[in-house]
């Protein structure tokens, strides 16, 4: 047994879990703040510009979230229970389903996001000059959808394999290069020739490429405990399935994330494109939240996996408790400092007032939720690494039943801003109850087969 496998499944659990979590949650922080460079530079090109961008986030932080924490999940569940059971045979072969799955969604993505982008987009609320400038962002970035598919599957295969640091070292990384290419292109500097809105998307798509061969360099050296052989094997129902039933339900629990602050966008769209960029801006901090609580959640996942696939229950629920008590006090701090001073986070991207005081509200009202929701996100990753999806899937659905039709209520009764930012704090708290009664109810003690089972030939192919 490698070392790292060893500490999963015998190490203390908070000094492990931590020692995994720090260079993930630092690394998570950085690619959250990718967007946030996205944004400060884009701000410089006018309110329509930025209100552009708050248009496709939900859709692009969507697919973030599916492809690294949804798909991304089941891949990392997959491996772990694989090298948790002794079966670094399957672990090879799982990674190879992965790229097959990763380059068919990206393929969708792309002409899904080319085909109907101006129509979501015009749904969302946007006018005129930020439809154009969200247009022109989504289809940039969206062009090379595969690249992000790609580079979020293999570094779930990493982390599933107890590599906490290489992912880190990637991404840290990419985002040193970030900072001076994208206003290069955005601006026109140096060398390269003004490309306005596009040119942070040119930049974005270029990180996620050169990052997708660094990982696969990796793997295919020999150098991970999770060893793919060289030449593809044959497409496997039996582990394609293995992977996607935690990644496919995982994916709807991401996705309500992202129609819950979508439909929430389009019912500020009401409101001015003033409102909209104000409430996008302040729902970024929430976006923050997701990479913060994966940067637990992964190495969380991966010990809950590991321990699963070993036959070690008690100590992957352990696990999990302690995970989550982490995550809430952290989210919820700073939901709280937020509700507090609000323009504090607001001001680093405009000093328009309409925008901060709609931000304001949001952050206001719905920042004491947040430690609701880091503590629901831990456990859900936990569930991932169980394979036990059901319940965050059903806390997810809850939340946009709360949050979306509270806000669509509040919006035609006359609650108006502060009605929908209620229902979407609400909501929150429903994710962190749900999923913390699901586990205290036992929905880990069901008899399930933790290891996917593959034929001995389908391991030679």
């Amino acid at each position: 047994m490698d070392q790292r496998t060893r500490r999963l499944l015998e190490g203390p659990i908070g000094p492990t879990l931590l020692r995994l979590a720090l260079p993930n949650m630092l690394v998570m922080f950085v690619q959250a703040s990718i967007g946030l460079i996205e944004t400060y530079f884009v701000a410089a090109l006018g309110t329509d510009a930025l209100a552009g961008m708050a248009l496709v986030f939900p859709p692009l932080m969507l697919i973030q979230m599916i492809s690294a924490g949804a798909m991304g999940g089941g891949i990392l569940s997959a491996v772990a229970r694989a090298i948790g059971s002794g079966r670094r045979d399957l672990a090879g072969i799982l990674i190879w389903q992965a790229v097959f799955i990763a380059c068919a969604l990206g393929v969708v993505t792309c002409g899904v996001f080319l085909a109907a982008g101006g129509a979501l987009y015009a749904g969302m609320g946007g006018r005129e000059g930020s439809l154009s400038a969200a247009l022109t962002y989504s289809n940039t970035i969206f062009a090379g959808a595969i690249f992000i598919w790609l580079f979020n599957s293999l570094a779930a295969a990493i982390r599933g394999a107890g590599n906490m640091l290489l992912p880190a070292v990637v991404m840290c990384a990419g985002a040193i290069v970030l900072v001076p290419l994208s206003p290069a292109l955005i601006f026109g500097l140096g060398p390269f020739s003004p490309l306005g809105i596009a040119g942070g998307g040119v930049a974005v798509v270029a990180y996620y490429g050169v990052g997708t061969l660094v990982f696969a360099h990796h793997l295919w050296s020999g150098r991970s405990v999770a060893k793919p052989p060289l030449s593809p094997p044959a497409l496997s129902v039996t582990v394609l399935v293995g992977i996607l039933k935690v990644g496919g339900l995982s994916s709807v629990v991401s996705a309500t994330t992202n129609i819950t602050i979508g439909s929430a966008t389009s019912f500020i769209g009401v409101f001015g494109p003033a409102a909209v960029a104000g409430y996008g801006t302040g729902a970024r901090l929430e976006y923050l939240l997701v990479p913060l609580t994966f940067g637990l959640g992964a190495p969380l996942g991966v010990m809950v996996g590991t321990c699963m696939g070993a036959g070690k229950r008690d100590r992957a629920l352990r696990a999990a408790w302690i995970g989550a008590a982490v995550a809430g006090l952290t989210t919820g701090t700073i939901g709280l400092a937020a509700a507090l001073r609000p323009e504090t986070w607001l001001a680093l991207f405009s000093s328009d007032p309409a925008l901060i005081a709609t931000g304001s509200r949001y952050l206001q009202i719905v920042g004491p939720f947040y430690g609701f929701f880091g503590t629901g996100m831990a456990l859900y990753f936990a569930a991932q690494g169980a394979a036990r999806v059901i319940w965050p899937l059903m806390a997810g659905l809850l939340r946009i039943a709360v949050s979306v039709g509270g806000g669509w209520l509040a919006l035609h009764w006359g609650g108006g801003t502060d009605g929908v930012y209620l229902a979407l704090g609400l909501g929150l708290a429903v994710v962190g109850l749900v999923n913390g009664a699901a586990v205290v109810l036992g929905s880990w003690s069901s008899a399930q087969e933790p290891l996917i089972s593959i034929r001995p030939q389908e391991v030679a192919r």
